[in-house]
């Protein structure tokens, strides 16, 4: 303990105070150096952040090593900020070439800038999400239907680049679906992982369509191994049901002007009176009149 204590004196008390300080100036390299350090210790999250502040840290080593060099001619200064340099250097050209490798076509480009891009996804879990699902980018010609009242199975989840999907059930319509927006997400959220079913409305390209599929099996896959991806489409998925909701509440009304969402027919039935339980009221859409046994549908 003698020892230790002994020790932190020397350490502290012992050691000779700096009485006057030195008026030279350690020249510019150095503060540059120092600058720049500063300036890469501001770098944000993700794989462009990482890529500026090691770009900064770079730079403000290499000032230093120019400062070690010239002016101070410390050979361990030198060698340790040239060290911190190549590590540095090596680092820029590993996440250079993460970005060189993520690269996706024009529409994908889109879909990302427009719509993950703008929550804070990354191009790298981005690539996953297409890569691993081995997503497709598909045509869809005029008058061409998507999916087929009752016949078409519930086997993907896609995603409308381009054109404008018309929705309808036993003929009538329902509602339009535009770019941006996804083409099952009613479909998606009504079936568990393990269950199977069919599309109860028709999807017919009203324009030439584009749009990003991905099998369902294998997205279910990619939740497994990634619960930040399978938020992510949670999130996705229900922001996109409301707003169909709010669109389609919007045409919908009963004859005593009640409305509701027609995915949920047992709360339009506990909200009818008793009496009225034993009819089947009609619901207004665009003037066009559709039982209530309308399928469930955004």
């Amino acid at each position: 303990m003698g020892e230790n204590v002994s020790f932190w004196e020397s350490l502290v008390v012992g050691h000779p105070v700096c009485v006057e300080w030195n008026q030279m100036t350690e020249g510019s390299f150095y503060h540059l150096s120092s600058i720049l350090f500063v300036l890469g210790s501001m770098a944000g999250s993700g794989v462009f952040g990482l890529l500026y502040g090691y770009i900064f840290f770079a730079l403000s080593f290499f000032c230093t090593c120019i400062w070690a060099w010239l002016d101070v001619c410390a050979a361990d200064v030198f060698s340790w900020s040239f060290i911190l340099l190549v590590i540095c250097i090596i680092q820029i050209i590993y996440l250079a070439y993460q970005l060189r490798s993520v690269s996706f076509d024009k529409e994908l480009q889109d879909v990302y800038s427009t719509v993950f891009q703008p929550l804070g996804i990354s191009l790298s879990v981005f690539r996953k999400i297409i890569s691993y699902c081995n997503a497709e980018v598909v045509t869809l010609e005029r008058e061409h239907c998507y999916a087929v009242q009752g016949k078409t199975p519930i086997d993907k989840l896609s995603l409308l680049i381009s054109g404008r999907i018309r929705v309808t059930v036993d003929g009538e319509f329902l509602h339009y679906i535009f770019p941006r927006k996804f083409l099952d997400s009613p479909e998606w959220d009504s079936l568990r992982p393990s269950e199977e079913g069919t599309f109860q409305v028709t999807l017919t390209a009203e324009t030439k369509c584009r749009y990003v599929t991905w099998r369902r099996k294998k997205l279910y896959l990619l939740f497994a191994k990634n619960r930040y991806i399978c938020r992510l489409f949670s999130v996705l998925i229900r922001g996109d049901i409301a707003d169909k909701l709010y669109e389609l509440n919007e045409k919908v009304s009963l004859d005593s002007g009640f409305r509701f969402d027609i995915r949920l027919p047992n709360y339009y039935h506990m909200a009818l009176p008793e009496e009225a339980h034993s009819t089947t009221p009609s619901i207004h859409v665009q003037d066009v009149f559709v039982k209530k046994s309308t399928p469930n549908r955004l």
